[in-house]
């Protein structure tokens, strides 16, 4: 993600996006198509992803997105009414306003990538750290191992029930393999 996108990065992007996707909402389009003629609004504008946490963002989606059609956000307010975030850009055009746009992009187009910048205003606590990740790991090895190790002592007791000597020793073998492995791990 790039820290500081051009002008004319974002005119170029904004125009291969309103000719690659169709908006859910037609405002959506007029507010693209607005931006690409006020270059003092689109210079303040940045693409990003969770806007919602932002001070005054929209988020738009193509109609290829399971996505909310439209939300603009501004402080504490949310409206889905696009004219009213229309006369909000005419009337304040010196904030930064921050757009999500909801659209196929896995993998994610160059041209999205080449725009897409970090979003300042994520609370650090929204997203999954590195240690999270690995406690999570951590619970899934070791739950996936006490299920393993149950199904091994459910199948002796079958093979138990069966008087099926021959399974009940290759069962054995592989239960005290398995101990031995999960001790070498501890």
């Amino acid at each position: 993600m790039t820290a500081s996108v051009s002008i004319g990065e974002k005119k170029q992007f904004v125009r291969w996006f309103l000719q690659s996707y169709k908006m859910k909402r037609r405002e959506c389009i007029w507010i693209l198509n607005y931006m690409l003629s006020n270059e003092d609004l689109l210079e303040k504008t940045h693409f990003v992803e969770e806007a919602h946490y932002c001070p005054r963002a929209m988020v738009m989606s193509s109609t290829d997105s399971k996505e909310i059609p439209f939300r603009f956000y501004k402080g504490n307010l949310m409206t889905a009414d696009a004219e009213k975030s229309f006369h909000d850009l005419r009337l304040n055009p010196d904030e930064h306003l921050y757009i999500q746009l909801n659209f196929p992009n896995i993998p994610p187009p160059t041209m999205y990538l080449s725009v897409l910048e970090e979003n300042p205003y994520i609370p650090k606590d929204a997203s999954v750290n590195e240690q999270d990740r690995q406690i999570a790991e951590k619970i899934l090895e070791e739950s996936m191992s006490v299920f393993h190790e149950e199904t091994i002592y459910k199948q002796i007791d079958e093979a138990l029930d069966a008087n099926d000597r021959d399974r009940f020793f290759e069962l054995s073998a592989m239960l005290k393999a398995f101990k031995a492995i999960k001790k070498d791990g501890e």
